[in-house]
């Protein structure tokens, strides 16, 4: 089933600071803040969700197709696509723009600096559903705020089942537009943060948003996941991770598991449990795309925590 993935693609750099930042920013100063951090370590992963969620579910077996922009810098990630065997029939090259990248310092307490450019992201409203041909399925996922409204609408209008995944898009919409776009979509997917922070800005319960969509799906980190449908509610533990390194992308590979239970026409339990696995497969690698998703290291995995194969 062709899936069509909305989102961003992006360049991730990150880089180590082997110190502490608040050994260097002055408590009472930071209104003349001018520091310099000498990074020891340095590297660039391929990112943005689209991307992320695109790459597990391809690797399962899916049949992903990637909706999104590149800026003039986007030429090796059209080249990583390609040799991944991903569908780029949605991918746009923003003239005059960067590639959406995020710069982010990580010090030994693990506290975060991070500088995101959006560039071509800006321009994803450019792109249209309907320019994609054979698409039963879909996902619109972070990306830009102009690009996740009009994708939302435009699966709506060609009656073609998605997912609404706001995830770091949703202050972007005010509670009415976030109504809107969930009563336009067939599944809503959120963290437990996320959960709350809608809920707050429609003033609608978790149950209530429940009941205007065929299922919620909400993540709860290393607590699982709750699956909101049809009345009931799913619990679907977290699995134990082999190796804590970096939970970058680990929501995007549980997004692709429930993309491809969703096209497999699997049960909620089932398709939850595959997800779930993705998530604690994901989350022993560095960076998004780096991750072995592949159909028998899922199938084992799976297998040793649920005494059955997801296929």
């Amino acid at each position: 089933m062709r899936t069509l993935i909305c989102g961003s693609l992006a360049y991730d750099t990150i880089m180590v600071f082997r110190d502490r930042f608040g050994r260097h920013i002055l408590p009472g100063e930071t209104h003349v803040l001018s520091v310099s951090f000498q990074i020891s370590e340095m590297r660039r992963e391929w990112g943005g969700c689209a991307g992320n969620i695109a790459y597990s579910l391809k690797a399962l077996g899916g049949e992903p197709v990637i909706m999104a922009t590149l800026g003039d810098d986007g030429a090796p990630y059209r080249e990583r696509l390609e040799a991944l065997a991903i569908a780029r029939d949605g991918v746009r090259t923003v003239p005059g723009t960067y590639t959406a990248q995020a710069f982010i310092i990580t010090d030994l307490d693990d506290n975060q600096i991070t500088a995101f450019h959006p560039g071509a992201m800006n321009e994803s409203h450019q792109n249209r559903v309907g320019d994609v041909e054979g698409v039963a399925l879909g996902i619109v996922a972070p990306d830009g705020r102009d690009g996740m409204r009009a994708h939302v609408e435009q699966f709506a209008a060609a009656g073609i089942p998605f997912i609404f995944d706001p995830g770091q898009g949703l202050p972007l919409f005010s509670g009415e537009e976030l109504i809107e776009m969930i009563d336009a979509a067939s599944f809503l997917a959120v963290n437990d943060y996320e959960a709350r922070l809608l809920c707050d800005r429609t003033g609608l319960a978790l149950a209530d948003i429940a009941r205007r969509v065929e299922a919620v799906i909400e993540t709860l980190g290393a607590d699982g996941s709750r699956i909101h449908a049809g009345g009931s509610t799913i619990t679907v533990p977290a699995l134990p991770a082999a190796a804590l390194v970096d939970p970058t992308g680990c929501g995007d590979a549980y997004r692709a598991g429930l993309l491809y239970g969703i096209a497999q026409r699997w049960d909620w339990e089932r398709t939850g449990r595959l997800a779930a696995t993705l998530g604690a497969i994901k989350i022993g690698s560095r960076g998004g795309q780096n991750h072995a998703a592949g159909r028998d290291a899922v199938a084992s995995r799976y297998h040793l925590h649920f005494g059955e194969y997801p296929w």
